[in-house]
């Protein structure tokens, strides 16, 4: 039974992750890789794009505090960024340091000059204490990644 139960799972995380069109006549929204394989990365020092013509991240704030929260609440909080560089800033990937931190991202270009926000949730169910997680972002800037921080202390609740 347990094996079943393995394979289905299985085969819906395929088929969910994988790539049939969600509705008849929705539209499709595909990125190249290629346009963001930038091997500028922090840790290599190499460049290949031209900086001054790649897009930049400029966000109003990359660190956000939700203070003190109790144990089991959701806190919400919206990085509001600009593209300040002078190409098409594309977003591929945000991936929190847990399962607890989730990040939602534009999935469209963001021209020069225009304007996203990058939506990350924090689940404190399970957590105790002072919390420091990480959004990590992947787009086609120098270097090709950015990391936001979410901080905050948790409470647990006192039972009787």
């Amino acid at each position: 039974m347990k094996k079943i139960a393995f394979v289905l799972v299985g085969a819906l995380a395929i088929y969910g992750c994988g790539g049939e069109k969600e509705a008849e006549g929705a539209a499709e929204t595909t990125i190249d890789t290629e346009v963001v394989n930038n091997p500028a990365t922090a840790e290599s020092g190499e460049v290949v794009v031209d900086p001054s013509e790649a897009p930049v991240f400029t966000f109003e704030k990359e660190a956000h505090d939700f203070g003190t929260i109790v144990q089991g609440e959701k806190v919400a909080y919206s990085y509001k960024f600009k593209n300040t560089g002078k190409g098409d800033l594309i977003i591929t990937d945000a991936k929190g340091s847990c399962g607890c931190t989730v990040p939602a991202y534009p999935g469209a270009p963001i021209p020069p000059g225009g304007e996203g926000v990058i939506d990350v949730v924090f689940n404190s169910d399970g957590k105790s204490g002072q919390q420091n997680k990480k959004v990590t972002l992947t787009a086609n800037t120098v270097p090709n990644t950015t990391v936001l921080a979410i901080n905050g202390m948790v409470e647990v609740p006192v039972t009787e």
